[in-house]
């Protein structure tokens, strides 16, 4: 890295194919390599230590470091530094400070300069970020504390760059006010009970962390079009719009050859991707027109975390200069795709040991069944809290449809594996022999094959071989809340399963006789989540209400699984959360869906009675005026009882109907406005605002389709998913 500056690989006029990726890779971060060679010995290993989670630095050191990344960032042209966080809005935030502080030893001159406690710690005002009454709004304070083991990057502006610090964020009383504090309490909860349970097989692992990789779909339209419509620059999706002749039914889009357009802007977003560490790797079109993916490999939670944060703020800032518009809400378009984003989660050692991977040793593939009993477990015991995480507005409209999964939660395995459980929970000898299959060379195991079940892209959580792919996340939402949950549910049930297993090997005598005992019992009483049929039927809906498993529909009733008892004791007793940190949460979420239905009703109301029926009513009014030209020339076959007066008599009649329901709209909006329950005014929005939304939208869908294009005021759908070419 140390011909950087030679090679000009802080400039954005790089090109992917000047240089291979692995001589610019991370080039804008003060990664391992860059601190090795600025910081002493020392030092460099009491940062490495912190950022493991373990040991502190003295002052001394940490204005070593500070000076040195103060240095660096000046010489790639960074002339202020900011604190970045992800409060609970959902998106980045972050408040810049120039290096400068005046010079004692020159007056009126000023010198560059970060101190220790500057890089450590930072004080952005917390009033104004969702706390959920854990914060009032004259108590301001609230601190960003640096996170060692996500490096320091810096991002180019209009007219200088600017160092990024990745900081977690909290109150004054030190109550967690982002995603990311929640996240590495649940990442040392589980590093504890995994390196709990790797004794059971004698291994030396120091640490354990779970990790994940993105994939991150998105929708591209055109800028001009998309800044033509109220809702997609409001809203983010579209509330109204008529189906376009072609949509996804010719099934060309996905994996066709990509645009030169959408290429372009692809390689200019990995190419700034890549120079600040994200490892970028898949790229290709999605199903629906118009519709992408960008996936990475595998990181670090916390990492893959921030990381995709800041893809989403490249993807919408790099788009713009591309002319393009980058839509990650869920669902922009009704009728085809919606937008996830699949997050393949797993379990690592420090050793670069897949804890979820099936082993070439007895010892490595019985470890590999707990680890997944372990998972099994969790999924079983929290798989509602877990379609609660995932719940939105936005994700409302996607999930159970077009290729997303269902809103039940429920574990895919595949017939090979699933058939490997259910012999080592009835205690036979032998499994089904075919190729591949790894020996336990236990007696009474089974034997396990590796990676032998096809995917099932109905199931919301699947196992794919050495990892689990957890696919109703919403593509607009941040991962840390998810893994967070995942990682936490599934600490609490290897605590449960590493006690259980201490207690019988106290009896026993025997840890291998022990383990299997404890194994057998899991995997007994979690059938019920195991599925490996079609989420999507009625049927599974039937099999799922008498297997036990919650069904919640939508976010109302997703919400109300964080109340539960439950749920409670998961975060509190694994310190992730006090029991007000959970319950501002819940305000949290709660007002974050009556917003953004609000906002929605709110467009679509303005939209309609702005845009939409002052259009339609000219259209009409031409229509008729055009008819009574023609009776007057004699045309007498043009009456109302005429295909085309029939047709303008159904125009109005729709017209009539759309004004009755925007005024329906807008009492719905003052009832729920006065409404000063959370719970019920939830309820209004959910229950009673978005069907009235949706009916209106229906009528509208009629009327534009009635409509002559050219008095239709915003681009219709066969122009925003028209290829970009």
């Amino acid at each position: 890295m140390g011909d950087q500056k030679a090679l000009g690989l802080g400039e954005s006029i790089l090109r992917l194919d000047e240089h291979p990726i692995s001589e610019y890779f991370g080039c804008n971060t003060f990664n391992d390599a860059v601190a090795r060679t600025r910081l002493s010995h020392s030092t460099y290993h009491s940062l490495k230590s912190m950022s493991a989670g373990g040991g502190a630095l003295t002052p001394e050191m940490a204005q070593e470091i500070a000076t040195a990344i103060k240095d660096w960032a000046m010489e790639q042209g960074a002339t202020h530094f900011t604190h970045w966080f992800l409060p609970m809005t959902g998106v980045t935030a972050e408040k810049h400070d120039a290096f400068i502080f005046w010079d004692k030893n020159n007056p009126g001159s000023v010198i560059e300069m970060l101190s220790g406690s500057q890089l450590i710690q930072g004080e952005p005002d917390a009033s104004s970020f969702p706390s959920g009454g854990l914060r009032a709004t004259f108590e301001a304070r609230g601190y960003t504390a640096w996170d060692p083991s996500s490096p320091v990057f810096i991002m180019g502006g209009p007219s200088g760059k600017t160092l990024c610090i990745p900081t977690a964020f909290v109150g004054y009383h030190g109550e967690a006010l982002d995603h990311k504090v929640p996240l590495l309490h649940s990442m040392e909860f589980l590093s504890k009970a995994s390196l709990d349970a790797l004794k059971f097989f004698k291994h030396s692992a120091q640490r354990v962390v779970s990790v994940c990789g993105a994939e991150q779909e998105y929708f591209a339209v055109d800028l001009d079009l998309a800044q033509q419509r109220p809702d997609l620059m409001f809203a983010n999706r579209t509330l109204q719009g008529a189906r376009p002749p072609k949509g996804q039914e010719l099934e060309d889009h996905y994996f066709g050859s990509i645009k030169d357009r959408v290429l372009g802007f692809m390689q200019d977003l990995e190419l700034e991707a890549l120079k600040l560490g994200i490892p970028v790797k898949t790229r290709h079109n999605e199903v629906a027109p118009n519709q992408f993916e960008l996936a990475p490999i595998f990181e670090q939670a916390n990492l893959a975390s921030d990381h995709n944060q800041l893809l989403m703020e490249l993807m919408k800032a790099i788009g713009e200069r591309h002319g393009l518009a980058i839509l990650l809400h869920e669902k922009p378009f009704a009728g085809i795709n919606g937008s996830g984003k699949h997050c393949n989660w797993s379990l690592a050692t420090d050793q670069g040991q897949n804890l979820l991977d099936p082993g070439k040793t007895p010892e490595q593939n019985l470890q590999f069944i707990y680890f997944l009993t372990a998972t099994i477990k969790a999924i079983h015991r929290h798989g509602g809290l877990l379609r609660a995480a995932i719940a939105s507005a936005a994700n409302d409209h996607r999930l159970g449809a077009n290729e997303a999964p269902p809103a039940i939660m429920s574990i895919f395995l595949g017939a090979q594996l699933s058939q490997v459980l259910n012999i080592f929970e009835r205690g036979e000898s032998k499994g089904t022999a075919g190729k591949g299959i790894l020996s336990f060379g236990i007696p009474n195991l089974p034997n396990l094959e590796k990676d032998a079940t096809d995917r099932n892209r109905t199931s919301p959580f699947a196992f794919t071989g050495n990892r689990f792919e957890f696919r109703a996340v919403g593509s607009s939402q941040p991962i840390a809340f998810p893994l967070m949950i995942i990682n936490t549910a599934v600490a609490e049930a290897l605590h449960e399963l590493n006690h259980q297993v201490k207690q019988d090997e106290a009896q026993s005598g025997d840890i291998l006789v022990s383990i299997i005992k404890v194994v057998q019992k899991t995997l007994s009483d979690t059938k019920s989540i195991r599925f490996e049929g079609n989420g999507y039927s009625d049927e599974w809906k039937q099999e799922a209400a008498q297997r036990g498993l919650p069904q919640a529909e939508d976010t109302v009733a997703a919400l109300k699984i964080w109340e539960e008892p439950q749920v409670q004791s998961l975060f509190v007793n694994g310190g992730i959360f006090s029991t007000q940190e959970l319950e501002a949460r819940l305000h949290i979420r709660h007002e974050q869906y009556q917003k953004a239905l609000n906002i929605e009703a709110q467009v679509l109301r303005e939209m309609t009675e702005t845009l939409l029926i002052p259009s339609i009513l000219s259209d009409i009014g031409d229509k008729s005026q055009s008819i009574k030209y023609a009776m007057d020339a004699g045309q007498s076959t043009l009456t109302k009882e005429s295909p085309i007066g029939q047709m303008i008599g159904r125009q109005v009649n729709l017209l009539n109907q759309a004004q009755s329901e925007v005024m329906k709209l807008r009492e719905l909006l003052g009832r729920a406005e006065n409404q000063s329950d959370m719970h019920a005014r939830t309820e209004i929005f959910g229950r009673q605002v978005r069907p009235a939304m949706d009916q209106l939208r229906y009528t509208l869908d009629e009327l534009e389709e009635l409509t002559d294009a050219t008095y239709w005021p915003i681009p219709k759908y066969r122009e925003l998913l028209a290829p970009l070419s």
